[in-house]
């Protein structure tokens, strides 16, 4: 369901990430059909724009993470935002736990 070609007219700054949350597989145990609002929240995402880096000691540190990229990042990490009736998370490239690979 990734569309890497996602269109974002916002441009992050510093060291944040845009993130496109990906929806998870639906897993239905013994014919039980959970309701969309008991679903927990999904943890991984893609990431669709990405700002330059970091300041530290007065020098540009670049982003480790990459549009493109699929992340895990913590259940709460971000603040949702909505562009053109799609739901996004920004945050620190801090609150990013991992790539997956």
């Amino acid at each position: 369901m990734s569309d890497t070609k996602t269109k974002v007219n916002i441009q992050p700054l510093g060291d944040r990430v845009i993130i496109k949350p990906l929806e998870p597989k639906e897993v239905k145990k013994g014919g039980i059909i959970i309701p969309e609002t008991a679903k927990e929240k999904p943890q991984e995402g893609e990431i669709v724009a990405a700002g330059k880096g970091r300041t530290e000691d007065g020098k540009l540190v670049p982003m480790e993470v990459h549009v493109g990229d699929k992340v895990l990042y913590g259940k709460y990490s971000g603040t949702e935002i909505k562009i053109n009736d799609e739901e996004y998370l920004i945050m620190k490239e801090e609150d990013v736990l991992g790539i997956v690979k």
